[in-house]
């Protein structure tokens, strides 16, 4: 098996090699490769502003700590935005945006972001446990929101997280009407399960509800107040529907939601997408407004090398792009790598589904 030898700078400043396989274990190769190889990337969130593209990604860290179904191993504490004129452009890394160290209500973690563009002032959205303790003696999580004037930072947190958001994966939709929505949730380490009666339980379920033959666990959705930083309504159930009408149940792992919502309007037609975690595909369903129901159509990414899948869509140039995630560079699961490939689409607006891992 070949390799070739990337440069990896740690966030500490000092230089390490990674060995970065041009095959996957399997010996599969990969679809797409790295945006970068200076850090490590997760969780891309792309949007175009003035022109350009940016990519708002949690940035993976080394850590001793162990994988476990909580996701401590994801020790992220600071935010870099990448940067490029176009799909396969060289790619710039900017500076530190937001450090958990400048967002007073914070503790740890912070995980994947987003952004959006109002009058001239760029948002950051992010998750982040705050300074509380529950019974494993970390804080909740909740949704912060920062502004700048510049898309790449440096970023100023509010003092205080968004008022009735809660959970992770932070992501904003804007529709055509100038209304803009905040989508949000996670179970097991993103802590939704802890939310099932509107209030958090710190001594709830680590995992999920173990009721595999209800309805599952959905999203969150709220529109947002004309200030982008606060909710205008209680959240509502992003709720998805299987081929009958009915709403997904927990027990089916390969459909239901798990975290990292993210939504896109296509031809009139809203796509809710969405990770199913465990199963580690990325789902996507449709409705006929922002809010759903929305009808489950399938896979759109089979899955990745390493466990989470986290994505972002975007349409530039003439065409949609899938932004997605895998370990490539490290072939550990808390040391991921951003990356990019087209997503196309069958006349019935379905959408064909990728093999990130090819022959």
């Amino acid at each position: 098996m070949a390799y070739r030898i990337a440069a990896t700078v740690l966030a500490c400043g000092i230089a390490s090699i990674a060995l970065a396989q041009d095959r996957a274990p399997d010996g599969r190769h990969y679809l797409s490769q790295p945006l970068v190889k200076s850090i490590y990337t997760a969780d891309p969130s792309a949007h175009v502003f003035d022109g350009k593209i940016y990519v708002y990604p949690s940035h993976d860290v080394p850590t001793s700590i162990p994988d476990d179904d909580l996701g401590n191993e994801y020790a992220m504490h600071d935010y870099r935005v990448l940067r490029m004129d176009r799909i396969g452009a060289p790619v710039t890394v900017g500076p530190v945006a937001l450090d958990v160290k400048q967002v007073p209500w914070a503790s740890q973690q912070m995980w994947a972001p987003d952004a959006a563009y109002k009058n001239g002032t760029y948002y950051l959205y992010f998750p982040a446990r705050d300074k509380t303790k529950d019974k494993n003696g970390l804080g909740k999580f909740m949704i912060g929101v920062a502004t700048s004037k510049n898309p790449m930072g440096p970023f100023t947190a509010d003092p205080t997280p968004i008022a009735g958001a809660f959970s992770m994966d932070p992501a904003v939709f804007t529709d055509s009407d100038g209304k803009s929505y905040l989508y949000f949730g996670g179970i097991w380490g993103g802590q939704l399960q802890r939310w099932k009666d509107g209030k958090f339980d710190p001594n709830g379920s680590d995992t999920d509800l173990l009721q595999d033959a209800q309805p599952a666990l959905t999203g969150k959705v709220a529109r947002l107040n004309p200030d982008m930083k606060s909710l205008a309504e209680t959240p509502h159930d992003a709720v998805i529907l299987d081929e009958a009408g009915k709403p997904v149940l927990g027990g089916d792992h390969a459909k239901r939601f798990f975290e990292a919502s993210w939504m896109f309007k296509r031809g009139g037609q809203y796509y809710y997408t969405y990770s199913t975690g465990d199963t580690h595909f990325l789902n996507y369903a449709t409705g006929t407004n922002p809010y759903g129901p929305f009808t489950y159509r399938g896979h759109f990414l089979l899955p990745v090398q390493g466990w989470t899948t986290h994505h972002s869509i975007l349409e530039t140039g003439g065409k949609w792009w899938l932004f997605y995630a895998d370990t490539q560079l490290s072939n550990k699961n808390h040391l991921r790598n951003v990356k990019v490939t087209e997503l196309t689409f069958n006349a019935d607006g379905t959408i064909k589904t990728i093999d990130p891992l090819v022959k």
